[in-house]
């Protein structure tokens, strides 16, 4: 009987900040998946993003304090340490060098997942990485589940996808960031140590 590999999973992000949705599919990637480990990756230089990102150094330090007491989580410093910009495949290539007998495991939200075919090197990820787009339970059934067979074809042969189920939490880092700008209550979006970290730093506020 084969073995099979250890399953990485690979969570980026700009984290800016971190909030309790990011934290919520931590946790339920951790419970359904199966991961030897999840690896959380702080993005350097996001190409896909049109508005600068807070320092490196204020985004990996609120990454280790929303994710860093999970069991078997890292937060990886690398693509923010890397000259250029952020790209998945590169990380995903990386993982493989180091430790070529792992499997890794993306996670995704629907809102990338449907924008998968735009990223660099899209089907190179596709034949290293196990795809997990998350999805939100939506009680009344009124949002159809997305399905990578119709809404990414055609795909390459060997594309492996595996769903995770959420609860709905409408919780953005846009909104975060608007709220601390106009000096309105976080509490319950973040994590109490990241609330108290850009109020420390003064993240987020009026010029």
């Amino acid at each position: 009987m084969t073995q099979a590999l250890p399953r990485i999973g690979v969570f980026g992000g700009a984290f800016d900040p971190p909030h309790n949705a990011h934290v919520a599919l931590a946790q339920a990637a951790l419970a359904q998946l199966n991961l030897t480990q999840l690896r959380i990756f702080p993005t350097g230089q996001a190409w896909h993003k049109a508005r600068g990102l807070s320092s490196a150094e204020h985004r990996l330090a609120m990454a280790e304090l929303a994710f860093g007491s999970l069991p078997n989580v890292v937060v990886d410093a690398r693509e923010i340490r890397r000259s250029g910009p952020t790209y998945t495949l590169d990380t995903l290539l990386e993982l493989k060098k180091e430790c070529p007998d792992m499997q890794p495991v993306l996670l995704i939200g629907t809102d990338q997942a449907a924008a998968l075919r735009s990223w660099h090197g899209f089907e190179e990820i596709l034949s290293i990485a196990i795809v997990s787009i998350a999805h939100r339970a939506d009680p009344t059934r009124a949002t159809a589940r997305f399905d990578p067979g119709s809404s990414l074809a055609p795909l390459p042969r060997g594309a492996r996808f595996e769903p995770i189920d959420l609860a709905p939490m409408d919780i953005s880092a846009t909104d975060i960031r608007a709220r601390v700008t106009r000096g309105a209550d976080i509490s319950g979006l973040v994590p109490p140590a990241v609330a108290r970290y850009i109020d420390r730093h003064h993240l987020y506020a009026p010029a």
